[in-house]
């Protein structure tokens, strides 16, 4: 006799099948002299119903210990149950209280604030929401691999301490071993050469400089790991510290990455859809109503492809009080995107050719005031994926770092790439936290990792 987890049980024809499942409690509650409570093992939103008669063994004190939130394993046999939503039930032989949980176990039957449950993000993790978003996060990340390695994509780990900044914004945490409350000086300035790396070092914000390395030696590669934005933004859809998708192809345009990420989205999309159906219809009825039918638009459309000029101009003949006025050159704002995506053609777009001032280094320039950019914008969002073509002309590129006043010096590997065999490449980043939260319709980044690094926030 197997022990089966929850959702394979609950599947099972009820022919009288003996089985022994692990737990926690959920609820409990007692009628005509039998007990009936909730189990669940984390395999399922649903619970498997246990039924308990007066006439097993030790009834009182087995009831008396069986609480809310404690561990049990359960051996019995599987029966048809008579209650509405579920097809079977275990009808009790033999249990063993593994781990009692108190009369003051914190999450009983009722309803917690998010707010509340981020305070105990140690037992969040068993409740509907936090288990919903924990399967639909690890499919995510499933579907994500599969969908690289299936088109030839290598997995490539770049590094999490780095000597440089691939956004060029300067927001990020910094990595010492100096003492931090009197740093050696050297004419009045810190002495970096007496840190562990001999330089300043820092977390990293993208690890798409690194990956273009290997773009250009592998063709085509992906990286999917942990970043850091030391910005001061105490807001709903910010993190300090977050994941990350950034795929790098060589002999590549934008045309073809806008291919790619456009299928990179429907690919997810469909794959939660097929693989996490009573997590997302938990999200669709009790969390973001809608949600689910968003998600099957976007995997079904094909993406308008709009120039940041055309949007702009469609912006402003809208005749829309925004609170963010539109003029040419500014970055657009998400009321902005879910205008144009939800009002103005009616379809995820992808917004390409944007002002070269609000852009990156590393873009391409498409013509003296555009570069070769693109943001995927997706309705009841925005941007999801930012992208583009990158400069493949060592001296282009070389004018460009240090117009954005930073210092040529720091990316000199970055600027060999264009003198040693260098290719058209292009490529995008997602925040993975970003696409979870947009899938669940769940209101707050800090709800959709397990444990957030945000401004203030350094508990667990």
């Amino acid at each position: 006799m197997d022990k089966k987890g929850i959702k394979a049980i609950l599947h099972m024809e009820p022919a009288g099948q003996e089985v022994t499942v692990d737990g926690w409690v959920r609820t409990r509650r007692t009628s005509k002299g039998i007990t009936f409570f909730e189990l669940n093992d984390g395999s399922t939103i649903k619970n498997l119903q246990v039924v308990l008669d007066e006439d097993f063994p030790r009834y009182e004190s087995v009831v008396r210990d069986i609480a809310t939130g404690c561990s049990v394993s359960v051996t019995g046999t599987l029966i048809p149950s008579p209650a509405k939503g579920q097809q079977v039930e275990l009808k009790v032989s033999g249990v063993t209280i593994v781990g009692g949980a108190p009369p003051d176990y914190i999450l009983q039957k009722k309803r917690h604030s998010f707010e509340f449950l981020r305070e105990i993000a140690h037992l969040r993790p068993r409740t509907n929401s936090f288990g919903a978003v924990a399967r639909v996060r690890s499919a995510m990340s499933y579907a994500i691999h599969t969908f690289f390695q299936e088109r030839g994509f290598l997995y490539v780990h770049t590094p999490i301490i780095t000597g440089s900044d691939c956004e060029g914004a300067g927001e990020m945490f910094q990595v010492t071993t100096l003492p931090v409350d009197k740093p050696p000086t050297h004419e009045g300035e810190v002495d970096y050469t007496k840190d562990f790396f001999g330089k300043k070092a820092s977390l990293t914000v993208s690890g798409q400089l690194e990956g273009e390395t290997y773009a250009c030696a592998l063709k085509n590669i992906y990286t999917f790991g942990p970043t850091f934005r030391a910005e001061n933004s105490n807001t709903s859809r910010h993190l300090a510290e977050f994941w990350m998708i950034e795929p790098e192809m060589a002999f590549c345009d934008l045309t073809l990455a806008m291919d790619v990420a456009e299928e990179f989205i429907k690919y997810i999309f469909s794959s939660i859809l097929e693989n996490c159906p009573d997590d997302m219809d938990f999200f669709d009825t009790r969390i973001s109503k809608g949600v689910v039918g968003n998600i099957e638009r976007i995997a079904k459309s094909s993406f308008k492809r709009v120039t940041y000029t055309e949007a702009v101009e469609a912006l402003n003949k809208a005749g829309v009080d925004f609170e963010f006025p539109v003029t040419w050159g500014v970055d657009l704002q998400s009321e902005h995107e879910k205008f144009l995506t939800e009002k103005v053609y009616e379809l995820p777009v992808i917004l390409i050719n944007h002002p070269k001032e609000i852009k990156a280094f590393y873009m391409k320039s498409e013509d003296d005031k555009t570069v070769k950019s693109m943001d995927v914008l997706v309705p009841r969002l925005g941007e999801i994926i930012g992208g583009s073509e990158r400069e493949s002309d060592y001296d282009t590129l070389k004018d460009r770092i240090a117009a954005c006043g930073l210092n040529p010096s720091d990316y000199w590997w970055y600027l060999e790439l264009r003198r040693f065999g260098s290719v058209p490449h292009a490529g995008f980043g997602l925040g993975f936290e970003r696409l979870i939260q947009f899938v669940t319709g769940m209101q707050n980044i800090r709800d959709v990792i397990p444990f957030p690094r945000a401004v203030k926030t350094l508990e667990f």
